[in-house]
């Protein structure tokens, strides 16, 4: 693991560089096409996927978290819709972790400059005075990551810009994340199971 983190921080301006480009290109692509904004447009994508519709998925949703078009929870629900509950929340893990660190290490790459026009400037100027003291931010990161409702994908951005390490970030991405999803993925897929009933 640590070798792994040693090979992003020496490559990381090229591997943020060509997650950017291809990302942006995605984004723009499926945002046209509806993908990102139509479930039946997005249904239809990942059938003719076949047996790689779970990794189209997780890309998908890594994208939305690197560029934020959609809710986490319109993923999550499509997730839930798609695959079940149990696998759509273990894609939906993933893709939202991987996005997590790609966003974090966009930002470590391109600074301050760059998350300012990623985020609104109401949400910089919020939080952005929490990034003087190291051990508050954190402290209110790993909160807000854990809960359902925080602008999560604008706060990943944000502590690329502060000065926590890359290790103590993933750590907190990999064991806060998965109760915010748990509760979107259980609760669409309870939400799901009930709507047959009110529309016979």
């Amino acid at each position: 693991m640590q070798k792994i983190m040693e090979w992003i921080s020496v490559h990381k301006r090229i591997i943020c560089f060509v997650s950017l480009m291809v990302t942006s290109a995605l984004s723009v692509y499926w945002y046209k096409s509806g993908i990102l904004t139509d479930e039946i447009k997005m249904r239809h994508m990942l059938d003719s996927t076949g047996i790689f519709a779970p990794i189209f998925f997780i890309i998908v949703q890594a994208v939305q978290v690197i560029i934020p078009i959609l809710p986490g929870a319109v993923g999550c629900a499509f997730g839930v819709a798609f695959f079940g509950a149990v696998k759509g929340f273990l894609y939906n893990y993933i893709g939202i972790c991987i996005g997590s660190i790609c966003a974090f290490l966009i930002a470590r790459a391109y600074g301050q400059n760059f998350v300012k026009s990623i985020t609104s400037k109401r949400f910089f100027q919020k939080y952005n005075r929490y990034l003087t003291d190291k051990n508050r931010f954190e402290k209110l990161f790993a909160l807000l990551i854990f809960l359902p409702v925080a602008p999560d994908d604008f706060l990943c951005y944000l502590a690329g810009i502060s000065s926590m390490s890359f290790r103590k970030f993933t750590l907190i991405i990999l064991l806060g994340k998965p109760a915010a999803i748990l509760l979107y993925s259980m609760g669409l897929y309870k939400i799901f199971q009930f709507i047959p009933l009110f529309i016979k």
